[in-house]
């Protein structure tokens, strides 16, 4: 039986009680009930990756911009999605201690530490250079060495670090890239969020052999990574 992140004779700071409520009323009802991961989101502090401007709003169920013009960061994806997403991410690929992980899409460097806090080494790209500025400022004030931010377009730019065990993509796409499904290693997975809007689905790919294994247990919205293909959603 997995148990409450703290007790409320542990919670005596607003920030802590603001922390748990996150866990207990918007973690934990997403079906995220692995103790490890709900114990991992009280180490790894989500408020020290949130811009400045949005600092009240580290553990509110909404995605925060990345950019101070909010309409022109939900464009561009340049944002972080909503703890849920993330913890449900996290969650559902499993991340082992001897994983080499890629995510696709920095932003501010939150998921890659929580990746980096269950997997061997992460290397994190993003496409936005003030952004992976950002992330690398962000992952080492959390005292995060084993991941690696580069600037780079993962849709483009070639990825000579695979194969890797996990791949995330932090941001939506219409379809799961063949190139990245190339990077996995045998038993590897991928998670990405595919599809258009307004339906979504989180999308798991297991590798076996030359076998691809696709599962997509739940909805989600989620704003795009940049320049990879966009394929008509309507078929004729």
């Amino acid at each position: 039986m997995n148990m409450p992140l703290n007790t409320s004779a542990d919670i005596h700071d607003p920030v802590e009680q603001a922390r748990y409520n996150m866990v207990e009323q918007q973690i934990r009802p997403w079906n995220v009930l692995d103790a490890g991961v709900l114990e991992l989101l009280s180490v790894v502090r989500r408020e020290d990756f949130v811009p400045p401007a949005y600092q009240g709003a580290a553990f509110t169920d909404t995605r925060i911009p990345l950019n101070p013009d909010a309409q022109e960061a939900e464009r561009l994806g340049q944002v972080m999605l909503e703890p849920r997403v993330d913890a449900r991410m996290l969650h559902d690929l499993q991340v082992q201690p001897t994983d080499r992980v890629l995510e696709i899409g920095a932003g501010s460097g939150y998921m890659a530490a929580l990746l980096a806090a269950r997997a061997e080494r992460v290397v994190s790209l993003e496409i936005d250079p003030d952004l992976a500025e950002f992330a690398r400022e962000n992952l080492r004030g959390a005292g995060v060495e084993n991941a690696q931010v580069r600037q780079a377009d993962g849709a483009l730019d070639p990825i000579p670090d695979g194969p890797f065990d996990v791949i995330v993509l932090s941001g939506s796409v219409a379809e799961v890239p063949q190139k990245l499904l190339a990077l996995l290693r045998d038993g590897g997975r991928l998670g990405a969020y595919v599809g258009h809007q307004p339906m979504m689905r989180a999308t798991f790919v297991r590798r076996s052999g030359e076998r691809f294994e696709t599962s997509q247990p739940w909805d989600v919205v989620v704003p795009r990574l940049r320049n990879f293909p966009e394929p008509s959603p309507f078929k004729f």
